[in-house]
């Protein structure tokens, strides 16, 4: 009989470890440390978190034993979902664990743009003290803001910006109503709505569907000065387009976490332009997370081995979340 083997693609702490050991004491622990061999490649039937080196040699095989894959993030869009799909590979993400971080880096976001904190910074690299006439302000409370992907993080930034006395709509595929969101619109009325709101933040995640999706069609229906925040994937915004509509101030401001190309490169234009924040796809950085994705793993290893199926997160390989 062939050992079953468990890879993680992460050194864990050795109590997460011990405990996932404890749970599945039938199947052999494989990582970095200690390495698959050839011969042990095939007998893997467990990855908790991707490693592309050792997963697509798997994947590669005629014959393997890969029937799940748990993945570290929320976003799954650098896997090839067809594969595995066609394969009948249970996957399953993180998704709900970088709530917390994501929408408070974008209240930051926009606190430095509205409380004058950015520009602020800026005359302080330079040891000039900014006269208040030129300090670009204005406040959150009274703004409209609109969510497109109203997931776990943004119900989680509805909740924060809502005790701002921001008005907060979603917008999603189905349209399904949310709490702390005023509404929530289908996705194919966009055009009946997008002028309407003073902060668009993106959290969608990247599918073939979201691909470009924020363009210079979307850049020119929004309400004319509102402020546009990426925290979701950098391929979902035409960066030429982005760039135009800043530049003729269709958007007044953009707080961008997440770019097309990583890292963005040094000669790229948002980089002096004073209508910009950049932070370098930090806003997901999460406190804890070897507990937070333990967590994860023992509650869907626990129901894979009881009844082959998973407790949270299982993503639809078709729709890509």
């Amino acid at each position: 009989m062939s050992t079953k083997i468990i890879y993680t693609a992460i050194i864990l702490r050795p109590k997460h470890q011990e405990r996932l050991q404890a749970l599945a004491p039938t199947y052999e622990f494989r990582n970095a440390e200690n390495p698959l061999s050839e011969a042990e490649i095939p007998q893997v039937e467990i990855m908790l978190g991707w490693d592309p080196k050792v997963g697509n040699q798997i994947l590669a095989l005629e014959n393997h034993s890969l029937k799940w894959i748990q993945a570290n993030s929320a976003g799954v869009d650098y896997l090839d979902l067809a594969a595995l799909d066609k394969q009948g590979i249970l996957l399953s993400n993180m998704s709900g664990i970088h709530a917390i971080p994501i929408a408070e880096s974008v209240l930051a976001m926009l606190l430095a743009r509205y409380r004058g904190i950015q520009a602020s910074i800026r005359s302080q690299e330079k040891n000039e003290w900014l006269a208040f006439e030129h300090v670009p302000y204005d406040e959150l409370n009274g703004k409209k803001m609109l969510i497109i992907g109203p997931g776990k993080i943004g119900q989680r930034l509805a909740l924060i910006v809502q005790g701002l006395g921001v008005n907060v709509s979603g917008m999603s595929r189905s349209g399904r109503q949310l709490e702390h969101f005023d509404v929530v619109y289908r996705q194919d009325t966009l055009q009946q709505h997008l002028g309407d709101f003073d902060i668009i933040v993106n959290i969608l995640p990247l599918t073939n569907e979201t691909h470009h999706y924020y363009n210079e069609t979307f850049f020119n229906q929004v309400k004319p000065g509102a402020s546009f925040i990426n925290v979701g994937r950098g391929p979902s915004v035409d960066t030429d387009a982005l760039i135009r509509a800043l530049e003729t101030q269709q958007l007044a401001f953009a707080g961008l976490d997440v770019f097309e190309e990583e890292p963005l490169a040094a000669d790229s234009p948002l980089w002096q332009m004073e209508n910009v924040l950049i932070t370098p796809h930090i806003s997901g950085l999460v406190r804890h997370f070897q507990k937070l994705i333990s967590e994860i793993y023992s509650e869907n290893l626990k129901s894979y081995l009881a009844t082959q199926d998973l407790a949270r997160n299982q993503v639809d390989l078709t729709s890509g979340y």
